[in-house]
């Protein structure tokens, strides 16, 4: 039966893959907001999980209704960034202008990173996938950090699209060392890094909405370890197909800053992006998985759980 699936789901994006960049972009964005319509009805799971995050997030600031529009926007989004990626076949380093428009905060620190490198990062907003495939035209190389999928073949479909203008995809397994080879050489990394992690010593409580949560010091450690930049941007999907990236500064880690105030410095920008466009962040994922304390704080989703270690880490940054 696993073989059968996988045959299935290879053929459908092999598919899809070939069809895609057949297609204008005019009847990309109306499959993108109907696959997201759909998909926003059908997964019960992430439909409450996302409603139940921006509960949390926003409060009695955003009606049901409301909610219920971000939520249903966040699903044809994700969508968006999916087609978009396959469709992204069609772009060459002679058209791509066309299609971004890029918006710097950081002109001098570019320069800069094209001589030394730079670890550039972005949350799971907008369309991330497409942000690295502009960079890639731009010359500048990425080593991207990819989960491979359980089906091999897939794997390799994604990795041949990120790969399109130049970069570089690895899988989670043995990145630290190849991503500190790869910056060690003036390279270039790009990491998505909003996700909820484990504590641990990789990992670091931020305030996220208000809320605790606990993220990934990666991309802070290699920065300080290596004396590089971090980058933090996004790239906004527009309703014309077209796209806006917005770099927002360079951030040199500096002697007394901790990597909870470099992560939560990062953070800062991607939350106010996200309170402007909050249909844009993939609101259906658990952004909040553990309690801050012992007892419940009903401020917090319902999903979230106790953790002895969060609770630990929560105290020593209090």
């Amino acid at each position: 039966m696993k073989k059968l699936r996988y045959f299935c789901e290879t053929c459908l994006v092999a598919s899809a893959a070939w069809l895609l960049p057949r297609m204008p972009r005019g009847l990309i964005l109306a499959l993108a907001r109907g696959i997201g319509s759909l998909a926003y009805l059908l997964d019960a799971r992430g439909r409450r999980t996302a409603l139940e995050n921006l509960r949390a997030a926003f409060g009695d600031a955003f009606s049901e209704k409301r909610r219920a529009a971000v939520a249903r926007g966040s699903y044809q989004n994700f969508a968006r960034t999916f087609l978009d990626l396959f469709w992204s076949a069609r772009l060459t380093r002679e058209n791509w202008p066309e299609h971004v428009t890029i918006h710097h905060g950081a002109e001098d620190a570019e320069a800069r990173a094209r001589r030394v490198g730079a670890l550039w990062v972005t949350p799971h907003f907008g369309n991330f996938e497409l942000a690295s495939l502009f960079w890639g035209f731009r010359d500048f190389k990425f080593t991207v950090v990819a989960q491979d999928f359980k089906n091999p073949a897939l794997t390799g479909i994604f990795k041949r699209l990120r790969e399109h203008s130049g970069h570089t995809v690895i899988p989670q397994q043995g990145a630290m060392l190849r991503l500190m080879k790869t910056l060690k050489r003036q390279g270039h990394a790009a990491l998505l890094t909003d996700l909820n992690v484990e504590p641990g010593r990789a990992a670091t409580v931020i305030e996220c909405f208000g809320l605790k949560t606990c993220v990934t010091t990666l991309h802070v450690q290699l920065a300080r370890r290596l004396g590089l930049a971090i980058i933090p941007g996004v790239c906004l999907p527009m309703p014309d197909g077209r796209y806006e990236v917005h770099i927002f500064e360079a951030i040199e880690p500096a002697d007394g800053q901790t990597d909870q105030q470099l992560a939560q410095r990062v953070w800062d920008h991607f939350e106010k992006a996200i309170r402007e466009h909050p249909e844009r962040w993939l609101w259906m994922y658990k952004h909040w998985r553990y309690q801050p304390a012992r007892g419940r704080d009903p401020a917090y989703p319902d999903y979230a759980k106790a953790n002895g270690d969060f609770w630990k880490m929560v105290e020593g940054t209090s």
